[in-house]
């Protein structure tokens, strides 16, 4: 009974309850519109019209949500940051699942719809900022784990992810609904590395969980989505003074990834060839090789045995 004293705090009114011998069980009615039509009509309601500028694509199939929740794993001890909410189709389920939720919208009338929708959810608020700039270490208490579920916003979610990573208070783990191309980059594996897939790998482990096909989303994009789920790292794999290198060295060889290695870092970080070939073979890397070959590990081991003149340049102030 406890649980469900909780859920009723959560959703106030609405709720109905259906009692199966001594299992109780509670739902709540919802207060989004249930078919396609009535989301095209929340729409006009709102006066909004899916921006391609700021990549909206607005989800309305809840079995693509039910799947999302369940990719990220949340349960009602979870403290979750949804970016982008839009018409807040995933917004309600969270609300329903977890202990707290924190949703950031740009948009000044989506956010006003948010408020209203859920006024009588105490577990929810809405910080009306951009996602590229927000700080979420003030709206959380110190040393609360967190959460990320959403559906990103096609134009910026890369940068969107990445912001998150680099903050000093990250997630537990992002479940994110992105562009299936990029969802590819990211979790992509040698020999078909991404610059995108290294950078996203030092600071987490991901995995594709699923495809959406556009047809659930107004309007449709005209290509498929995927939902990403990222476990982030507990410790980073290099001491902060080096991370700087490390990208520094990973950006150079993915410049020029159809040069063989030796050629683009020489050029590219202003070093003689025969000292590139030589660190390059000292640490058990062909120096004809291709960026997109080498994994994280091999990445990390060039940053920690970097020729000194690099090693020089990333500690000088």
């Amino acid at each position: 009974m406890a649980r469900e004293s909780r859920l009723s705090r959560r959703l106030g009114s609405g709720l109905r309850h259906v009692s199966t011998h001594n299992v109780v069980t509670v739902s709540a009615a919802s207060v989004l519109p249930t078919t396609r039509q009535g989301w095209l009509h929340l729409l006009r309601q709102l006066g909004v019209r899916p921006s391609k500028g700021l990549g909206q694509n607005f989800l309305f199939e809840r079995g693509v949500v039910d799947r999302l929740v369940q990719a990220a794993g949340i349960d009602d001890d979870d403290v979750v940051v949804e970016i982008g909410p839009g018409l807040g189709i995933l917004t309600e389920e969270l609300v329903r699942r977890a202990r707290d939720v924190i949703a950031v919208e740009l948009d000044s009338r989506l956010a006003l719809h948010l408020r209203q929708t859920f006024a009588g959810s105490a577990n929810f608020r809405v910080v009306e900022a951009d996602a590229l700039e927000l700080d979420l270490g003030g709206y959380l208490p110190p040393d609360q784990a967190f959460l990320v579920a959403a559906n990103l916003p096609y134009s910026s979610a890369t940068a969107i992810i990445r912001h998150l990573l680099e903050q000093p208070r990250r997630p537990r783990s992002l479940a994110v609904m992105v562009q299936r191309e990029v969802a590819e980059r990211i979790a992509a594996e040698p020999p078909n590395m991404t610059i995108l897939g290294i950078a996203t790998r030092f600071y987490t482990v991901p995995r594709i969980a699923f495809t959406v096909p556009p047809d659930v989303f107004l309007p449709p994009p005209n290509v498929e989505s995927a939902v990403v789920v990222l476990n982030v790292r507990q410790d980073l794999p290099l001491e902060p003074a080096l991370r700087p290198l490390f990208f520094r060295i990973v950006n150079a060889g993915f410049r020029q990834r159809r040069k063989q290695l030796a050629n683009t870092l020489a050029a590219e970080l202003d070093l003689p060839k025969p000292d590139t070939i030589r660190w390059l073979t000292n640490n058990e890397i062909a120096p004809d090789r291709r960026a997109q070959t080498l994994a994280l590990d091999e990445w990390l081991t060039l940053t920690q045995r970097a020729p000194d003149e690099l090693i020089a340049t990333a500690q000088a102030p």
